[in-house]
């Protein structure tokens, strides 16, 4: 398994939760338009990966990821 992955894997895991939807998990999942995330919820999980991954995602990043795959791409590079 790869380490993008690998990430994604883990990614997926801490989606499941705030999931409520049942929406299928793809790189191309959106989080406003697939799993009609509101703010407070956009928080609470950007928490979660930062805890996980032990990183910190700025507000600019955030407001440039739109979908899973993004997320994952930025995981990868702040990890590093």
């Amino acid at each position: 398994m790869t380490d993008k992955a690998a990430t994604f894997a883990q990614v997926k895991g801490l989606i499941e939760p705030f999931n409520e939807k049942g929406a299928e998990l793809s790189e191309s999942t959106t989080f406003a338009g697939d799993l009609e995330w509101d703010s407070l919820t956009v928080m609470d999980f950007v928490a979660s990966i930062e805890d996980e991954f032990d990183i910190l995602i700025t507000m600019n990043q955030q407001a440039e990821i739109e979908n899973v795959g993004q997320l994952v791409d930025a995981v990868e590079e702040l990890k590093q």
